[in-house]
């Protein structure tokens, strides 16, 4: 027989992405969106300096990327006054997932993280045969120490946790992160997760040893920098991890144009400023909406407000299904209770007015 032949672990997987994308949505409905507010894209978008640089830097596209990061990685470094050893540059939190499962994980190996986390990590472990094992969310913010308890019971390679979390938009102090590595089993790495620690309140980022062996850190220029569509993330963690990531990685994966902004982006620090407060006027407004309808806004740390429906997921999931028939994109999360909530991106007043315009009529309809 012609083709393929793939591996016995392949062929056992669905044929699936973690997210169906809002092009995917506007071709299947034959028209686009009103409202972008599902992707947790900052809409605000990037540093005009960013946009300046990468103009700038089009013509010289012919070029690969340079395939050390040298540049970004030295001023990520200076950043948060680490070494650029601590510090690996990839596509994305995703990509750099992605790399590390890779790195540690075997067929058969154990993982631990939250049920109704973040769904592209798991995405990952099944794809390498990594056995996934979940804890649930304690409220609405996952729970360190169930996940710490499941860790010691079943000796995973890593243990998955975001601060603040997607998707309700919670998160945990300084502290509770800190013991909850000090309680790391032998053996196991804990992934922090930060993507959204940019727009977070002050005392949610633990101070971490970038050399400590028992955590990596995840970063993105995709969230309060506003660069989701050019895919850089980073990571920090000890020397010896970062070089490992070079057995396996894509050198020349990151894309020179997007090397340049990300770094033209960091070094505009003002523009970041000004994002968090439209983040935070958005937040707001969100809740005030969320009020005028009897509905409850989460309180975030985020650039996205979870909304508390007020009954069950699959209420939830006609308040989102008649939102799309209206040209609202939002999204929702995955598992009870949790997905009690549609979850709705920051953005500007113009697309926050028509999301404020569609809701009480998505309600009604979902009610009848």
């Amino acid at each position: 027989m012609t083709g393929p032949r793939y591996t016995p672990l392949v062929a056992s997987l669905p044929s699936t992405v973690p997210f169906v994308g809002p092009e995917t949505q506007e071709r299947s409905r034959g028209r686009p969106f009103a409202a972008r507010l599902g992707a947790n894209e900052s809409i605000f978008g990037p540093s005009p300096k960013a946009i300046e640089a990468m103009q700038a830097a089009a013509a010289e596209v012919w070029k690969y990327g340079d395939a050390q990061n040298h540049d970004l990685r030295q001023a990520l470094a200076a950043h948060h006054g680490i070494g650029p050893g601590n510090i690996i540059v990839g596509e994305g939190i995703d990509g750099l997932l992605g790399y590390l499962t890779r790195l540690v994980v075997a067929e058969g190996d154990t993982v631990v993280t939250s049920n109704g986390a973040y769904p592209t990590f798991n995405y990952h472990v099944a794809g390498f045969g990594g056995v996934l094992h979940k804890v649930p969310y304690r409220g609405d913010h996952e729970d360190p120490e169930a996940l710490i308890a499941k860790a010691v019971e079943v000796q995973p390679k890593l243990i998955y946790i975001s601060n603040p979390d997607n998707p309700m938009g919670s998160h945990h102090p300084a502290e509770t992160i800190l013991k909850m590595i000090a309680a790391v089993p032998e053996g196991s790495l804990l992934i922090l997760d930060e993507a959204y620690i940019d727009l977070a309140p002050e005392g949610t980022a633990p101070e971490i040893a970038p050399d400590d062996p028992r955590v990596i850190r995840m970063r993105t220029f995709s969230k309060g920098y506003g660069m989701a569509g050019a895919r850089v993330g980073y990571a920090i963690a000890a020397p010896a991890l970062i070089t490992a990531f070079d057995k396996i990685r894509n050198h020349f994966g990151m894309c020179r144009t997007s090397q340049i902004g990300a770094l033209a982006a960091l070094r505009d620090q003002p523009w970041l400023e000004e994002v968090k407060a439209r983040v935070a006027h958005a937040r707001a407004r969100l809740a005030e909406i969320a009020a005028a309808n009897d509905l409850t806004a989460l309180p975030s740390a985020t650039n996205f407000v979870a909304i508390d429906c007020g009954a069950d997921g699959d209420f939830a999931r006609r308040v989102l299904a008649e939102l799309t028939a209206r040209d609202i994109f939002v999204r929702m999360p995955f598992v009870a209770p949790q997905d009690r909530c549609i979850r709705v991106s920051c953005g500007p007043d113009a697309d926050l007015d028509a999301f404020a315009a569609a809701l009480p009529e998505a309600l009604e309809a979902a009610r009848r």
